[in-house]
């Protein structure tokens, strides 16, 4: 990518600003109060990946691994995750979620889906389509 121009650099923040608030508006819309944003977050990663070490996790969500720990016996005292011994390595454990954790992440999905689908309504023909053509970029940036 060439060097950003002043415009760039202006819808760079615009972009970021925007993000950032949308991200705000979009964690209101949770069906579990008593869950924190990380902690939706783990649960959300264990449903992408599976099952996962606790140093893994940690590296995905951009926490220490004590944090991680910590996170992991919330999250287990309230029945949403559980531990297994590692297959291949008996220091080890892997976490995965339960049903209960499942259906949270379902009914949370749909109502925030709900929710950007009411707002997208007010947007006119030609905004919805930029939006949906940015859709698969945004996705790519938040995943880098």
């Amino acid at each position: 990518m060439p060097e950003m121009s002043e415009d760039d650099l202006v819808a760079v923040s615009q972009l970021r600003s925007s993000a950032m608030r949308l991200a705000r508006r979009l964690r209101h819309q949770r069906v579990e109060e008593s869950l924190s944003p990380t902690e939706m977050g783990v649960l959300g990663t264990l449903a992408r990946c599976g099952k996962a070490t606790p140093g893994e996790l940690a590296r995905k969500e951009h926490v220490q691994p004590p944090s991680m720990t910590r996170i992991i016996a919330m999250l287990e005292e309230k029945g949403l995750v559980r531990r297994e011994p590692h297959p291949e390595d008996r220091r080890q454990v892997v976490v995965s979620s339960t049903e209960q954790a499942e259906q949270i992440l379902n009914e949370s999905r749909r109502r925030r889906n709900a929710w950007l689908a009411e707002l997208a309504e007010g947007l006119d023909e030609d905004e919805w389509e930029r939006l949906k053509a940015a859709a698969p970029v945004l996705y790519k940036l938040a995943h880098l």
